[in-house]
């Protein structure tokens, strides 16, 4: 059977290891085999319900605070002058170098674990039955909708006489922050538009500009204290294009 070499990589395609050309393809035959959609969504449901629970047994900021003071209060020794003229200064650009990689690698982490956790959400609502909670191609239809379900408001764009489609949208939740996610349709494929309150801590290290990530084109920009992200297994083009429509109408 065709799903039985499809199921295979599903595993790939959650965690977006697959080639741009098997993920566009493997994400048309979800919409369409209700099987393989059923897995894949099991799937990123079992991968979000693991990246919880890790986070659940993190170090407090107590407990660290305690192992740092007592690695930092044990016994000195004296030295000669000779000794902190040649030893501390190489100690300081050590410890700068440690604390530089540290916070280029923290930073870099973060940025990762927002695209994971965009590229779930994005690929359990393909795989979702009801991908969206409001079924309407009207703006002026979904807009209404979010009131009262997000602490924010946004514009949508006239999508006339462009290539898009505006399937619906649903609450979604990045970091348990609750925001909008829109669902656009052109030629077949589905994009994802995210709309979140702006969290500098968190989405500062995500770049504004087209990014790869996961078997995806990624774009993100910050407008009127919103964090917008949009996502999809189309062109860096297609995502460019929605991208500018969004930033317009807001």
């Amino acid at each position: 059977m065709a799903c039985e070499s499809w199921r295979d990589k599903l595993d790939a395609y959650v965690d977006g290891e697959l080639s741009p050309s098997e993920a566009s393809a493997l994400a048309t035959h979800i919409r369409q085999c209700a099987s393989c959609a059923a897995d894949a969504l099991e799937r990123v449901q079992m991968k979000r319900a693991v990246a919880v629970a890790g986070k659940r047994f993190e170090p407090s900021a107590e407990f660290r605070e305690k192992i740092r003071r007592s690695v930092a209060t044990g016994p000195r020794r004296s030295g000669s002058g000779l000794w902190k003229i040649v030893v501390v200064p190489a100690a300081l650009v050590l410890i700068l170098s440690v604390a530089v990689n540290w916070y280029v690698d923290r930073e870099k982490a973060r940025r990762q674990q927002v695209y994971s956790e965009l590229a779930d959400l994005h690929v359990a609502t393909l795989a979702s039955a009801s991908p969206v909670d409001v079924v309407s191609t009207d703006r002026h239809t979904v807009k209404p909708w979010f009131e009262g379900k997000i602490p924010f408001t946004f514009n949508l764009p006239e999508l006339q006489n462009t290539d898009f489609t505006l399937v619906g949208g649903r609450v979604t939740y990045l970091g348990q922050a609750p925001g909008a996610q829109l669902i656009y349709r052109i030629r077949k494929h589905e994009i994802s538009a995210f709309i979140f309150q702006d969290r500098a801590g968190e989405t500062a290290s995500v770049p504004s500009s087209p990014v790869r990530a996961f078997s995806f084109n990624v774009e993100s920009w910050t407008k009127n204290g919103l964090r917008y992200f949009v996502i999809g297994d189309v062109s860096g083009g297609d995502i460019e294009a929605l991208s500018k429509l969004l930033r317009d109408a807001g």
